[in-house]
């Protein structure tokens, strides 16, 4: 990780470290049930969702959901409503199953048939930081090739250590300012 801003926040500036800015976009490209687990359709939903394939008994595992086949076809027939804490694991399990199934279609979009995705970098914040103690950074957009199979895949597993070296990987195509991008307040990209 590079690293001038060790001590980010030190004089006001805001932001995070760029692999969770990175994470961060990636979340926001998986799309899915909008419904809360708690409404009849939201729950129903997911349990459909959950029960179409192993993968999705899988992820229930996962997620901690102990349950008989009968609670099970209980729920799906909607004569019993899962408890709290269940509904929460439900949640859970819809959305792990959700990364895992869109991770595919990521790795293709980002990629773009080798040619990468434009993506746009935003400075930390620094507007509460004395005029003095302020750093001259601007928005930055690059052209991003190579790394988003290992970033999707460090994203599906939480693996922070490889999304900060892609990250790191990233920056690099800043110039000799790279190092000031290592926090930022926001990465975008429309893929």
């Amino acid at each position: 990780m590079a690293g001038r801003w060790m001590d980010l926040g030190h004089y006001g500036a805001e932001g995070i470290p760029g692999r969770l800015a990175l994470a961060h976009g990636i979340d926001r490209m998986v799309t899915g049930i909008e419904s809360p687990v708690t409404t009849e359709r939201g729950l129903a939903a997911r349990l459909r969702y959950l029960t179409a394939s192993g993968t999705g008994y899988e992820a229930m595992d996962r997620a901690g959901i102990r349950i008989t086949p009968r609670t099970l076809i209980a729920w799906l027939a909607e004569e019993r409503t899962p408890n709290p804490a269940n509904l929460a694991r439900l949640d859970t399990a819809y959305w792990d199953l959700r990364r895992h199934n869109v991770a595919t279609d990521l790795k293709r979009r980002l990629n773009n048939h080798s040619r990468g995705t434009r993506i746009e970098i935003d400075p930390v914040d620094q507007s509460h930081v004395e005029g003095r103690h302020q750093r001259a950074l601007e928005t930055r957009t690059l052209n991003v090739r190579g790394v988003w199979d290992t970033a999707i895949d460090a994203w599906l597993t939480g693996d922070e250590q490889t999304l900060d070296a892609t990250w790191d990987e990233i920056i690099t195509g800043l110039g000799s300012d790279y190092d000031a991008y290592t926090n930022v307040a926001s990465v975008g990209w429309a893929a």
